[in-house]
């Protein structure tokens, strides 16, 4: 059972989450968030210590999000391809359904203090890797043909990252018809057979 302390610092998650997504961190007050969340600003300061916390926490759970599609992604088949396809159409679908969350969670998060970026960078770093595995292993099995590793993984992060800038619900594109396109488009930029 979720406790009503577990509730209104989700409610309080929320209102933070929009509030960032409109305002920006530094142009979002406790005011802000509070009124978003429907509560008042002492609020915000009962459960979280500063408006960086609620920050730090939104970004963790994004990333955290992100980290086991990816893992269950590369865990998905047997062949390279397949993962690699997996992968980047999850991944891009995510970013797509949660586009104002995950403009915030990407965005922003250079905000953090550094003992919380440096939580962050540690998970984008495991993210990375779990892709960087995958291609290598299409590269030793012969299925990918790839000049620079680093740069393919971070070419194809950042695609899929940048779908939360500019998607918004309505488009006659959905979520998962961007994921087709851009598992296409990764299979495509590693010559995949």
């Amino acid at each position: 059972m979720v406790s009503k302390s577990e509730l209104t610092r989700a409610r309080l998650q929320d209102g933070a989450m929009a509030s960032f997504a409109e305002h920006g961190f530094h142009g979002t007050s406790t005011r802000h968030i509070a009124a978003a969340a429907g509560m008042s600003p002492a609020a915000v300061y009962v459960h979280f210590s500063s408006k960086e916390e609620l920050l730090f926490e939104i970004t963790r759970t994004g990333h955290l999000q992100i980290l086991e599609i990816v893992t269950a992604a590369a865990d998905s088949a047997l062949d390279s391809t397949t993962r690699l396809a997996n992968i980047v159409r999850e991944f891009v679908i995510y970013h797509a359904q949660h586009h104002v969350s995950s403009r915030v969670v990407n965005y922003e998060l250079t905000r953090l203090d550094p003992e919380h970026l440096a939580e962050i960078v540690a998970i984008r770093v495991q993210i990375d890797r779990a892709l960087t595995g995958v291609l290598e292993g299409g590269i030793a099995d012969g299925e990918f043909t790839v000049g620079d590793v680093a740069m393919t993984t971070t070419a194809i992060s950042s695609l899929g990252v940048d779908v939360s800038r500019w998607f918004r619900d309505g488009r006659t594109w959905s979520p998962e018809s961007v994921g087709d396109y851009y598992a296409g488009l990764a299979l495509a930029m590693v010559d995949a057979r």
